[in-house]
């Protein structure tokens, strides 16, 4: 082998190894759903699209002391979906934090299921969208291991109301409340 194709494996071996170090550093969560249900509405992207607020979770490596948590999905000219996720670290006022990303439609879905990618041209996470809000003012997004869990909302503080609806309809999906972290804002 050539010195320069040596380098090259030498680097791409150190990489896949930083990455997965990287990986393990992010702590998975307890299991919190073993049977995850398949999304139970087609999403129409162009009402899904917008800010949403993050108003619980289940606790995840990447998101680690993060409150005032916003998602804003748009439609690009691609056919991707444009992701910004935000937070504020440590506090409603902390210093901000942001990750921006791009989701693909997983064909035959309704578009309930999505590919995300943070990081280059792989498309490694799963975004289900499990159900919604006819009018699109909350959302319950999960993936297949059941380990991750988000309840998104049109308003930062839903009332009391749309707030146990969001819950109620989680526990009916099988998700363990206990393990939901409310977020402020």
């Amino acid at each position: 082998m050539n010195l320069k194709r040596t380098s090259l494996v030498v680097l791409f071996a150190v990489g896949t190894a930083a990455t997965l170090s990287a990986c393990a550093t992010l702590q998975r969560g307890p299991v919190g759903n073993s049977a995850v249900p398949q999304p139970a509405k087609a999403v129409d992207l162009n009402r899904y699209a917008g800010l949403w607020y993050e108003i619980g979770r289940y606790e995840n490596g990447f998101e680690r002391g993060c409150e005032a948590v916003t998602a804003e999905y748009g439609l690009r000219d691609d056919g991707l979906v444009s992701v910004l996720n935000t937070c504020r670290q440590g506090a409603v006022d902390g210093p901000v934090k942001t990750a921006q990303g791009r989701a693909k439609v997983t064909p035959g879905s309704d578009n309930a299921k999505l590919k995300v990618s943070f990081f280059g041209p792989l498309y490694v996470g799963d975004y289900w969208v499990l159900d919604r809000a006819d009018d699109y003012s909350w959302s319950i997004v999960g993936e297949p291991s059941g380990r991750y869990l988000w309840l998104l909302s049109r308003n930062p503080q839903p009332d009391q109301a749309t707030r146990s609806a969001i819950m109620e309809r989680t526990k009916a999906l099988g998700y363990d409340l206990s393990l939901v972290r409310d977020v402020r804002h």
